[in-house]
């Protein structure tokens, strides 16, 4: 591993994306791709996830199967993380400084594809909203947007220290970078089969096992779940079916829309596609079309289902049956459990004659029974669109047949590929069976070479093996939360409450929290502390000369001609002017 004399000196035109490997903010990664995988990265070489593996909940996962592990790994993760999109926890900047920050890298109208509080409009939902008012940005200016900063493990499992929450938590880029660590260290699943899908509003990731397996937040998406009509799987299938897909990644490297140098393996990355279009597809059965019209409740008034009662043939609205799901095992879609489900509906609800202008639902069951019909057969297609020609008036001018075959194929909007130029360092090479130390070594020996490698071991913020400027760009740049909360206190209150913070940090060994993580969950070590305060007073008074000392086990601050100390259990060297 790099000792602290063979540590380079970021270069200048580097220090931004370097720095962004600190912040991780959805916006750095969207302009730096190569920090998703960073991310990832840094999760596999922490001791947290490791240290699951001797926990009781994983006992015995030797024996399971991918998939049952899988659900294992899942559970865990909804046990011990909450989704949070808060968008105080990491504070607020502005358009106009973001703009010009990434404006050597990429430009405004770009930019604006990335965030939907710089005008990004692809999904529908957010859009028929006030989006500002959604996020809770209409108390301030319209140019203030949120710093939505992606959580490394420790951060995550540190917001049990924040009030009001009861355990860890993480938005949707912290919790698929888990996810995609976790993985590949409790579950063995090789990091090729992992693919991290970012678009500008998500990000989840692709697992190829079985059918296929989508990660969404703290759950898990089957094939068959994709198809099953609830409002869960809608909103699960919402960044997918409205949103263009920016970035792809795995450990042979990423493929991002804008930029035309791709860093993917091409094969990996084809593999992928057809994967996911087969995940995404499937034949029309009555199952799927039962699920359809649980999801296009819209089109329910179009049919009606026959139940047969005392030997006497009875007329149900369709959307009164789906009305009766909720709170009952049994469903409309199932064949098994259809009548148990119709016998619980009062018989008031039925008709004793066919109603007018309904198409019977059974009557389709019989037609797609054992003949299965896929979206792109074109004659069957026909048939089935005339068996039910719905002549009601409809809600919405589309025909069933259109919404069907919508259901049943999504294309997502992946980067195109055709003109993209292949080039990247190589894969990460790491298997499942190789142990943390083993990794880390890997991983230390690529850094030279390989860009993500090198990002990694920023991401994990360890200050003993990285070039510092970064670390400190990053906390005296992008930590507006400590500032803010801190701005009624005079110098000297400041001093003494960074000084009483528990003397406990977030990260094991010589990693360091950044100043906003320090307060948002209240403790940290005398150098975190310690860089906490010099982000304040440089904001307090811009000119002023700090000096930082670490020296092993304590940490001196001069600010001016005043100095504090701190103590440090972090082992640190090193002086500093910042």
């Amino acid at each position: 591993m790099l000792g602290m004399s063979q540590i380079p000196e970021i270069s200048t035109e580097n220090l931004e994306k370097y720095s962004s490997a600190i912040s991780l903010s959805d916006m750095e990664i969207f302009v730096f791709p190569e920090l998703l995988y960073s991310l990832v990265l840094a999760n596999i070489m922490s001791p947290r996830i490791w240290a699951w593996k001797d926990h009781e909940w994983f006992r015995k996962l030797d024996t399971m199967k991918p998939y049952k592990k899988i659900q294992r790994l899942k559970q865990f993760i909804i046990d011990h993380y909450e989704f949070n999109l808060d968008l105080d926890t990491w504070g607020l900047t502005t358009k106009e400084s973001e703009v010009e920050r990434f404006a050597p890298f990429m430009d405004e109208k770009t930019i604006g594809r990335s965030n939907a509080l710089f005008g990004y409009e692809g999904d529908k939902h957010y859009f028929s909203l006030d989006i500002r008012k959604h996020f809770g940005l209409d108390k301030y200016t319209s140019n203030i947007i949120p710093f939505w900063k992606t959580e490394t493990l420790e951060a995550m499992d540190a917001f049990k220290f924040k009030e009001n929450y009861r355990v860890g938590a993480g938005e949707c880029v912290s919790l698929s970078t888990l996810y995609a660590a976790a993985l590949f260290i409790i579950c063995d699943i090789p990091l090729e089969d992992i693919f991290l899908i970012a678009t500008p509003l998500h990000s989840q990731n692709f697992i190829l096992v079985n059918d296929g397996v989508l990660t969404n937040n703290r759950r898990l998406v089957t094939k068959n779940m994709w198809f099953n009509g609830t409002d869960l799987t809608a909103k699960a299938q919402r960044a997918l079916r409205h949103e263009q897909v920016t970035i792809v990644a795995n450990n042979t490297g990423f493929v991002h829309t804008v930029y035309p140098e791709a860093t993917i393996a091409p094969d990996s990355f084809e593999l992928f596609r057809k994967k996911l279009d087969a995940f995404t597809t499937t034949d029309i059965t009555f199952e799927i079309l039962a699920n359809f019209l649980r999801e296009r409740s819209e089109f329910q008034k179009c049919f009606q289902i026959k139940y047969l009662r005392h030997g006497k043939e009875q007329y149900l609205p369709i959307e009164r049956a789906y009305a009766y799901e909720h709170g009952s095992p049994y469903k409309v879609s199932d064949d098994a459990t259809r009548d148990k489900l119709l016998d619980q509906i009062d018989e008031y609800d039925f008709y004793a004659d066919p109603i007018p202008d309904r198409i019977q639902l059974n009557k389709l069951s019989d037609y797609l029974k054992n003949n299965p019909i896929s979206h792109f057969d074109e004659d069957n297609m026909r048939g089935l669109a005339e068996k039910i020609d719905c002549t009601g008036d409809m809600d919405r001018k589309m025909s069933v047949i259109e919404g069907l075959v919508d259901f049943v194929h999504l294309d997502p909007e992946l980067p195109e590929t055709a003109d993209k130029q292949f080039n990247g360092p190589g894969p990460i090479g790491i298997k499942p069976g190789m142990q943390r130390d083993e990794i880390i070594s890997y991983l230390a020996e690529l850094r030279d070479h390989h860009p993500v490698a090198d990002l990694a071991f920023y991401a994990s913020r360890d200050l003993a093996i990285t070039d510092w400027k970064p670390f400190l760009k990053s906390a005296l740049e992008r930590n507006p939360v400590v500032i803010d909360a801190t701005k009624d206190l005079s110098d000297a209150e400041l001093i003494e409450c960074l000084q009483n913070l528990p003397n406990e940090s977030i990260y094991d060994g010589t990693r360091i929290a950044q100043p906003d993580e320090v307060w948002n969950f209240q403790r940290g070590d005398g150098l975190e502390r310690a860089i906490a305060l010099a982000n304040v007073w440089k904001h307090r008074v811009s000119a002023a000369a700090i000096e930082l000392i670490a020296s092993n086990d304590k940490v001196t601050i001069k600010l001016g001609e005043t100095e504090f100390c701190f103590d440090s259990g972090k082992g640190l060297k090193k002086q500093i002017v910042l």
